[in-house]
């Protein structure tokens, strides 16, 4: 069937509709009998409040579809809309444009009709705005509509290669570990564990004596930068009420804005409707929320589950196409350019956020300085009664989010982030150039880039239940995933440490060593640590012919003064995050520490062969247990 010929919409000559009033999509809607005036009055008294779209208010608080919205915004502005799937744009226009600059306005040039271009635009007041850049490069200019997702597909097609480069070279090569494929990286790595080997056999008394000086340096190290962060965020948090993190209260002053919420999916067969009704408990307005499952194009698991689930209006899919890697920080790349709020939140497919946690974010960044780029919310499981290694999961990140972070934070270091429950300025996190896509502890990684451009991140007193990896084999992936990732990350950063000295400080260099570096050796060098059981048992330790007894004394002073730390440390956590039922459970923590062993030998392997793989965890394993949430 023939379509009807564009209507000028908008001229450079000062088109039909270019200088007089139009009407108001929501004039047009109560004229139809879609909604009434007086509903119409509240949505616009609402938006005073709100950088809120009136069509997305109509939608979301009035139950308008989005076809009836679209029909209105095409009477206001005379204009009409185009499925670009089935009438595709020319490429030579929208590349004398770019990418960048669609993405950016969510318009582009679609075709010449006689002496005029057509603006294909998401929004009508992006065409205004940008309207006299199209008129310098095309001449007369007029309007057509189109959906955000008939563009972000369209501009797919168009520029496959540029999207690519988008979502997995942003970062600036220099700050990636991409180059872990090619060079020093690997060959450095191989370098040390040929050389120890040629040691161990040259001088087997030696290499014992030397690894072990190290991993007692390492211990020492992470247990007095444990202590410290213990003593710091208790001397700090007396005078408030909320303990370890700034206390937050939402506030009306300014215009509440649009935040995206990035939650990656992959093969995720049973969490959607789980997923759906959680962050549904969000108190935030649905005008204001974005919420976006990100999905790779080849799942087709999760797209199957999805079309089998019904989204609410506020929620969408956004489909990644496929890249040399498949990553998260990937996948988050190519969302990012297609989401719409000014603050840009991550959470997992298993997260149940706290329902007012949205408004805590929102309301801290109105209030912060600027160079605050990064709220990080707190984690705790919602299934950690489920067995043996959960319990042990949960007393490890109540010591990590309860006390570490809060005292880390407090003394100046930067904080390696969690990879859910995160929250940036959204120019902050564009001008980094997003997350590095080869990086599989991405989190981490990033923390560590902001804090390198003088950005801080706070935490706030906000907790997210997810759920604990209770499986003994998952867990080992899931940790061996997380130690690559610090050793990719402590590699990238570390290849000019004068530099990374001037951007962190002294504090802030010595604290990433100890926490990267420190980390790495205490769980790769454990083995040798383990040997000081022989004296509980009433056997000689093997190095105390070339140490002495006063040797072997001091170490075994270093390994109870660190257990202490440890164990002082975990009571100090599950009292403040109320979970005092695990206080048992704090005796049988070492075989759950030693499985990070294991777990750091995968890696070191992994290293080698395929520094990139993303091993998955799956999700949905273990229901959800109320009892477990502090």
């Amino acid at each position: 069937m023939t379509r009807p010929p564009l209507t000028l919409a908008a001229t450079g000559t000062g088109g039909a509709s270019a200088g007089s009033a139009r009407p108001r999509i929501g004039e047009i809607l109560a004229a139809r009998g879609v909604v009434t005036r007086d509903q119409v009055e509240a949505c616009l008294k609402r938006q005073v409040r709100m950088q809120a779209r009136l069509g997305d208010l109509l939608r979301m608080d009035l139950g308008v579809s989005e076809s009836e919205v679209r029909d209105a915004l095409e009477a206001q502005c005379a204009a009409r809309h185009l499925d670009l799937r089935r009438a595709p744009p020319d490429p030579f226009l929208v590349r004398a444009v770019g990418l960048e600059h669609c993405l950016a306005t969510r318009t582009l040039p679609w075709r010449r009709i006689g002496g005029a271009t057509v603006i294909a635009a998401v929004y009508p007041d992006s065409y205004e705005a940008h309207r006299a850049r199209y008129e310098a490069v095309f001449g007369p200019v007029m309007l057509a509509l189109v959906t955000q997702e008939d563009l972000t597909a369209c501009l797919a097609r168009l520029f496959p290669a540029e999207i690519r480069q988008r979502s997995e070279c942003r970062v600036p090569e220099a700050e990636s570990c991409r180059s872990w494929a090619g060079e020093p990286f690997r060959a450095g790595l191989a370098a040390t564990g040929l050389g120890l080997a040629a040691l161990a056999i040259s001088a087997p008394a030696a290499a014992f004596l030397l690894l072990t000086c190290v991993a007692l340096l390492a211990l020492t190290a992470q247990a007095g930068l444990k202590a410290s962060a213990a003593l710091t965020a208790h001397r700090r948090a007396e005078p408030t009420p909320h303990g370890n993190v700034l206390p937050l209260h939402p506030s009306a002053r300014l215009r509440q804005p649009v935040v995206s919420l990035l939650v990656p999916l992959f093969h995720e067969e049973r969490i959607a409707d789980r997923l759906l009704s959680r962050l549904g408990r969000l108190k935030y307005p649905r005008a204001l929320l974005d919420i976006c499952l990100v999905v790779e194009s080849d799942d087709v698991v999760t797209r199957k589950c999805l079309l089998r689930t019904s989204l609410p209006p506020h929620v969408r899919t956004i489909v990644v196409p496929p890249g040399s890697v498949r990553t998260k920080p990937r996948a988050l790349n190519y969302a990012l350019d297609n989401c719409h709020g000014s603050i840009i939140g991550v959470y997992d497919a298993e997260d149940a956020p706290c329902p007012d946690q949205i408004a805590h974010v929102v309301s801290r960044f109105a209030e912060a300085p600027a160079d605050v780029a990064c709220l990080q919310g707190r984690l705790s499981f919602y299934n950690a009664r489920h067995n043996w290694l959960s319990r042990c999961f949960a007393i490890d990140y109540a010591i990590w989010f309860g006390v570490v972070l809060p005292g880390i934070s407090r003394l100046g270091i930067p904080i390696p982030l969690g990879g859910t429950t995160l929250f940036f300025r959204r120019e902050t996190l564009e001008s980094l150039g997003g997350w590095d896509a080869f990086n599989v502890t991405e989190d981490a990684d990033l923390g560590i880039r902001l804090a390198r451009r003088g950005y801080r991140t706070e935490l706030i007193d906000s907790t997210t239940q997810e759920e604990a990896n209770a499986r003994l084999w998952p867990w080992v992936r899931q940790r061996s995933r997380w130690l690559k990732g610090y050793a990719m990350t402590y590699a990238s950063h570390m290849r000019d440490p004068r530099r990374l000295w001037r951007d962190l400080g002294p504090r802030g260099f010595l604290g990433f060593q100890v926490m990267f570096l420190g980390s790495l050796l205490q769980v790769t060098l454990a083995p040798l640590l383990w040997t000081w059981w022989l004296i509980s048992f009433g056997l000689p330790h093997p190095l105390t012919a070339a140490i002495g007894m006063p040797g072997v004394v001091a170490a075994t002073g270093l390994l109870i003064a660190s257990e202490a730390v440890n164990i002082i440390l975990a009571v100090l956590a599950l009292r403040r995050t109320g979970q005092t039922w695990l206080l048992p459970w704090i005796a049988v923590l070492n075989p759950y520490f030693m499985l990070a062993t294991l777990a750091a030998y995968r890696a070191l392997a992994e290293l080698v062969y395929r520094p990139f793989f993303w091993d998955k965890t799956e999700h949905g394993v273990a229901l959800e247990d109320d009892r477990a949430s502090p």
